[in-house]
Formats: structure tokens, sequence, C-alpha cells
């Protein structure tokens, strides 16, 4: 079940197990959506999961579909799992964006160039990055940007709500003073304190290497734990951001992000590597 999480990634998972329903009944959009007295938009929207369906719902779309079974209780648990909040909504974020699919992986794999991963930022360095956007925030937003990235972290360290991080960053980042030189010798201390944990992994690209895949863009992939879903890929643009699950895409980036630990400093090099950057800074 999807717990204190929320449930956006079941919403999806519920989804696509709708369609294939569907499909295997061998009905369009068109000819399936007038028989649960809906527009075919709106099941689009639902087999896409933008949109919710309640039990009373699913129970009809079965019925249509030709559901027997074990199945019938598989489908309306995850139907209730899937409409479950988020804790998130409490801070004014709605079940867009990064944070709702972060809250339901297991292992999280991330790749930058830019700024050091949100699960392993300070405060002060957090709020440096939230106010150097274009986007102006009013500091009750920025209180509750600062408090959503203390929850996520807690996840590191939590036995009953476990996540595993493996970042992957360029030394530009250990050498960028977002927030001042300050605020950089607190964060660049924090990295080396957070590789030490059990559920951390934190490798350094050199800058000696040159040019590197990494360099391209910065991305994000998501493991679900027990949601057979399938890994995700998350990456962030200038007006926006994209998620894909397509087989063929997510197996690119994680060979593109396997390929960049085999370029990375090990773990106990990358160590060295913050501490020396941090005596210089």
């Amino acid at each position: 079940m999807a717990g204190p999480n929320g449930a956006v990634v079941r919403r999806l998972h519920l989804g696509r197990i709708l369609r294939e329903l569907r499909e295997q009944a061998g009905l369009s959009l068109e000819i399936a959506a007038p028989a649960f007295d809906w527009s075919s938009s709106k099941l689009s929207r639902i087999e896409n999961g933008r949109q919710g369906v309640d039990v009373h719902g699913v129970r009809t779309m079965m019925d249509v579909y030709g559901v027997v079974g074990p199945q019938w209780e598989e489908l309306l648990d995850l139907t209730r799992a899937a409409s479950e909040k988020g804790w998130w909504r409490a801070y004014g974020l709605d079940d867009k964006g990064y944070v709702p699919l972060e809250a339901e992986a297991t292992l999280i794999r991330e790749a930058t160039a830019a700024f050091v991963p949100g699960l392993l930022q300070t405060d002060a360095y957090a709020k440096a990055v939230f106010a150097a956007t274009l986007h102006r925030r009013s500091e009750t937003e920025l209180a509750n940007l600062t408090a959503i990235r203390g929850r996520r972290q807690e996840r590191l360290t939590s036995d009953e709500d476990p996540l595993e991080l493996i970042a992957v960053v360029d030394e530009a980042v250990l050498r960028r003073p977002v927030g001042g030189r300050a605020v950089m010798r607190v964060q660049l201390a924090h990295l080396a304190e957070a590789a030490a944990l059990d559920r951390v992994t934190l490798q350094v690209l050199p800058l000696s290497l040159g040019a590197h895949p990494g360099l391209s863009a910065p991305f994000t992939l998501l493991t679900f734990g027990d949601i057979d879903f399938g890994d995700m890929v998350y990456v962030e643009h200038p007006v926006g951001a994209v998620h894909i699950n397509k087989e063929s895409e997510v197996a690119v980036a994680t060979l593109t992000f396997d390929r960049l630990r085999s370029l990375a400093l090990d773990v106990e090099e990358s160590v060295a590597l913050i501490e020396r950057v941090a005596a210089e800074t």
C-alpha cells in the first residue's frame, strides 16, 4: 500500500492495467467509454494516470471487460491505494512534478553536473538554489520548499520508509559557490558526512575527465520496489519536466548512468576530493 507516501505512481500503474484490460477485451476508447457514461477523453485520462477513478468505476470497468478471478480484489486494492493523498499537499504541492514520484521510489539514481542532489542539500544551499531561479517565491513558499526537502531527506535514515540514493556529481558542483563560500563549506562537509550513510553512494566525476555523457542534461532514475511498474526516468528542462517509463528509453538512461559511475572516482576517492575542495573553499 502507499501508506503516507501518496499514490501517484500507483495511479499510473492502475491506468496502464485498465488500458491493457480494455485492449484485451477488443474495445476502443470510443466504444468502451459510453458503457461507463464517460467521454472517451475521460477514459483516456484515467488510463494515462492523469485522472483518478473510484472503486465503483473500476468494478464497472471489470464487468465490461470480462475480468474474473482474483484479479478483482487485486485491482480494487490498487484502486484504493491509488486514491490516497500525498503528504506534500500540506505544503502546497499538487500531484505533478518530481516529489510525488520520489515519494514512492525505493531507489534513486541521480546524475548532475549543475547542483548538489536535493536529497543531499543543506537548507542554506537549497534556499540559494531556489532564490536563483527566475520564478519569484514568497517567504512562505521558500519555507515550504525547504521543509519538503527536509522531509524527503529523512527517508535516507528511516527504518519505516527507507530510500537508497546513488548519486554521481560533476566536480564543478563542488566548486560552484552556491550561496557563497560559507554556505558552500557547510554543504561540502554535509556531503562528506552523507557519503558515510549506509543508503548513500556518492561518486564524483573529476574535471580532468573533460567531456562526459553527464554534461548534456541532469537526469534521475527511479525504482519503485513492490510496485510492478518498471523504472522511470525524470528529466527537468527550462520550461518544465518529463517523466519517461518507455522501456527502451529507460534502458539508454540506465546505460548512461552506469557509464558515468565507471568514469567517476570511487566512493573513498570522491570523499577525499570533497574534503580537499572544502579545505580550499
